[in-house]
């Protein structure tokens, strides 16, 4: 049972590490205030097991809640025996300028048509005191979306990138193209099998169909240059941490040409691509 408390300045990455952390398995609350935080330590000291890990967003957006309370109620959290970490995420002034011209959002300390400057100011100053007894500090000035996600998996969480999971599949064109794919590869070009009657009743799978197609070097050739693209970027889609990869191969009807050219990738890259399975959407 963990508490991990999210905040630092408007356009920082407050709520890129906290959709982080909720993808994680955290529980996840934003603009919580302060005078609550309390009560939510309380409820999960007394029901650890029903509420797991959870992380809350702090900001300057509360009125009446004054941030200069923040370190006592901190103090009154780890009492209960709660394992309380806070994260602190900061970037440069002109870099948050930036962000917002960029974004076209509004700061939400920019009241009575105040300027952005000096809302970033104010909330600085209220933010101070947070910053300098935060447990983890970023700096996001120099990192994009994905960078921060894997910061926050390290420097917080302890964890390594997650392997990308990768789904290669056969189907049959005539049988409509699969749902949900990222890459798409036609093999129809390739010698056919069904056109010889001892093999139509066969698949990709079976010896005879595979020696059929072995001896052409066409299917050689495709079965390389495939292999390639995965080796050569699947490690590109798991650094922007990318959970799910579906890589589609179709034939006509998906059960001699795209079955085999599965088969022979799979023992290729097996080994070299951590988490990879196979399915054959036309023979079950």
């Amino acid at each position: 049972m963990q508490l991990i408390v999210v905040s630092g300045l408007s356009g920082a990455g407050k709520s890129v590490a906290l959709h982080t952390l909720e993808d994680e398995g955290f529980v996840c609350v934003d603009n919580l205030p302060i005078s609550m935080l309390v009560d939510l330590a309380k409820k999960m000291s007394a029901d650890g097991d029903s509420y797991g890990d959870v992380a809350v967003g702090i900001d300057a957006r509360s009125e009446g809640d004054p941030l200069d309370q923040f370190e006592s109620v901190l103090m009154q959290v780890n009492s209960l025996g709660v394992d309380t970490k806070v994260v602190f995420l900061d970037a440069q002034h002109n870099t948050l300028i930036t962000r917002f011209s960029e974004t076209r959002r509004k700061h939400p300390l920019s009241k009575n048509g105040a300027p952005l400057e000096t809302a970033l100011q104010t909330e600085r100053a209220l933010l101070g005191r947070v910053e300098q007894i935060a447990d983890v500090g970023i700096d996001t000035t120099n990192l994009n979306l994905h960078q921060l996600r894997e910061v926050i998996q390290k420097r917080v969480l302890g964890l390594n990138r997650k392997p990308l999971n990768v789904l290669l599949q056969s189907f049959g064109f005539k049988h409509g193209q699969p749902v949900g794919t990222d890459f798409m590869f036609d093999v129809r070009c390739l010698p056919n099998p069904y056109w010889s009657t001892q093999l139509r009743p066969m698949t990709g799978r079976d010896e005879p169909v595979a020696n059929f197609l072995r001896e052409h070097d066409l299917v050689e050739k495709m079965i390389d240059d495939i292999c390639k693209f995965f080796l050569d970027w699947t490690p590109v889609f798991e650094a922007e941490n990318r959970s799910y990869l579906t890589v589609s191969i179709g034939c006509t009807g998906g059960r001699h040409r795209s079955v085999f050219v599965v088969e022979e990738i799979q023992k290729r890259v097996k080994g070299k691509i951590d988490q990879i399975s196979i399915k054959h959407r036309e023979i079950g």
